[in-house]
């Protein structure tokens, strides 16, 4: 059994406070963008508006020539941390960093290449707009390395642990984005200006994280190359990239279908919920940044108690934190979609609310199997699922959208979220080597009746109370859920898990 540096290893108290770090990290540019997104259209004009984000989408899609190392960095980084190994901690990102340098130097040339194709043929891009166009994806071209040599020194503080540090260039580098458009827009800028802005922002972010890198570890100061480490990183970064090129495909092929198979307003009464609905990611996605750095340190399966306590910890709060919004999203659909975007899109929408709430809910537990087998070096297993469920979900939404429209889309979202978390977790038992009666022991099964019974009193609550006014029914819903975190808190949680959450509030209340 190798020895482990437990300076690096996650207690609860560290995994709250760096998920209520991620989560604020999060939400803070969330609001910024939901608060100037209608000043930023205004001022570019709905054309450029639309011209800037298809920019971005096209550099988001340029970062596969990362090939997963930033991923990559962080995982061996922190699990080198973990046994106890600093030293290797500047060969690690400087091999990755210069990879990652010769890698975007050819994705720089590939865009600059296709650029004039790209505007000009494929995009349907406004004359009047194209040379505006050119110079900005030359620029995006040029911004690759930036962005890719970024991802590994974030990978740094990750694989750290210093979710503090990390959030403190995240979130300023999030919002100078739309921040920056504006302060452009308010110079009498155009667009190539507004990008040429955000771009040095973006260097400024490196710099940054460069600086506080260096400060955790010094001896990255020294450049230390070791290019015997690239087979390491390449073979586990490989399968992050299939991964990372798959999975947009699964998550935006139901709209595609929809429109193709249906109408354009098939897909606004589809995606409206559904991009409701999956905000709620942000929640379980605050929690995963933390685990995966976390089951690196730990190792495979060398520390399998630890690895097991911390799993199955996960799942419990993601289930109990999540399920009773999702129940309650998904029971007052109707209302809620009433009240957001009108009676029309609430007699269309709220079937589809509820399907894919079901279908969220699985899939933010899902999410805790998946860092665990990346951070146990097997991203391979997570890559090869999502290429065995693409022919299926493809065919299964081709048939369930002809047949049921667009409930049939929400249908096929759900099974195919269903069935990856069934293989995932069928997988992180098998390399874990967990006991059967994991979420017996844990309290996960105790939860999960708790959440069940919850549900079915709160559908009953709603059947009861339909004819009466909304607020009441809410005020009798905020009683079941004081009643259902009383239940949880003296019944479910342990000793552990209470003094977790209370240090969270400490923490929360000084955040």
């Amino acid at each position: 059994m190798s020895k482990i540096n437990s300076k690096y290893l996650i207690t609860g108290k560290l995994l709250a406070r760096n998920t209520i770090l991620n989560f604020i990290g999060q939400v803070l540019p969330l609001i910024v963008a939901v608060i100037t997104l209608p000043f930023i259209i205004r001022g570019l004009g709905t054309e450029r508006f639309g011209l800037l984000s298809l920019a971005w989408v096209v550099l988001g899609y340029f970062t596969i020539f990362d090939l997963g190392l930033g991923r990559a960095t962080t995982k061996f980084i922190a699990e080198a941390l973990g046994k106890g190994e600093p030293d290797q901690v500047s060969s690690l990102v400087w091999t990755a960093v210069v990879i990652q340098m010769i890698l975007s130097s050819l994705g720089v040339l590939v865009l600059i290449n296709i650029t004039p194709f790209l505007v000009e043929r494929i995009l349907n891009i406004p004359p009047e707009l194209t040379g505006e166009a050119r110079n900005i994806f030359y620029l995006l071209a040029v911004a690759i390395p930036l962005i890719l040599i970024t991802s590994s020194f974030s990978g740094v503080l990750e694989a750290a642990q210093r979710f503090d540090l990390l959030n403190a260039v995240r979130v300023p580098s999030s919002i100078s984005t739309y921040l920056l458009t504006l302060i452009g827009l308010a110079l009498g800028f155009q667009l190539t200006g507004i990008v040429v802005l955000i771009l040095i922002a973006r260097f400024g972010t490196l710099l940054a994280l460069i600086i506080l890198a260096m400060r955790i570890f010094p001896k990255i100061r020294k450049f230390s190359l070791h290019f015997v480490l690239f087979p390491r990183l390449f073979t586990y970064g490989v399968w992050i990239m299939v991964s990372n090129v798959v999975s947009p495909i699964l998550m935006y092929l139901d709209r595609f279908l929809i429109a193709s198979l249906l109408s354009v307003a098939a897909v606004a009464y589809y995606t409206v919920p559904y991009e409701a609905l999956t905000r709620l990611w942000i929640i379980p996605g605050s929690l995963i940044m933390s685990l995966f750095p976390a089951f690196s340190a730990l190792g495979r399966i060398e520390h399998q108690q630890r690895i097991e306590a911390l799993f199955a910890r996960s799942i419990k709060y993601t289930l109990l934190i999540l399920g009773p919004i999702i129940l309650v999203l998904a029971l007052f659909s109707e209302d809620i979609l009433t009240i957001w975007v009108g009676a029309d899109f609430a007699i269309q929408s709220t079937v589809i609310m509820q399907i894919l709430a079901f279908g969220v809910l699985i899939n933010s537990i899902a999410n805790i199997p998946y860092a665990l087998l990346q951070g146990v070096g097997r991203p391979d297993i997570i890559a090869k699922f999502h290429l065995l469920e693409l022919p299926l979900y493809m065919g299964t939404a081709w048939f369930l959208i002809n047949r049921w429209g667009i409930t049939g889309a929400a249908a096929a979202w759900t099974i195919r979220v269903l069935l990856d978390a069934i293989l995932l977790f069928a997988a992180a038992f098998r390399i874990g080597r967990f006991s059967q009666r994991l979420f017996i022991t844990d309290g996960s099964l105790l939860g999960s009746l708790a959440l069940i019974l919850f549900g079915l009193l709160t559908y009953g609550l709603k059947i009861l109370t339909n004819v009466l006014p909304l607020f009441i029914q809410v005020g009798f819903l905020a009683i079941l859920f004081t009643v259902f975190g009383w239940v949880v808190w003296r019944n479910v949680l342990d000793n552990l898990d209470r003094d977790t959450i209370l240090k969270a509030i400490k923490l929360h209340k000084a955040v």
